[in-house]
């Protein structure tokens, strides 16, 4: 999915758990999926982590 990074163990779970989201998520281009990650990194709870994933592709939605 993500070429040589390694998924932040939060992100990749709340990203399983929304299979339409994970499908999003490989089709983006390896920039923005790194971006996406990167961004990931930097939550420390998982009512936020659950948020950032749910919410990741809200931005490119309007």
């Amino acid at each position: 999915m993500v070429e040589n990074v390694e998924l932040p163990v939060g992100f990749a779970f709340e990203l399983a758990k929304h299979s339409d989201l994970m499908t999003q998520f490989a089709g983006l281009p390896q920039e923005k999926r790194d971006s996406i990650v990167e961004g990931a990194r930097h939550i420390t709870s998982k009512n936020e982590m659950r948020r950032y994933v749910e919410n990741m592709f809200q931005e490119s939605a309007r």
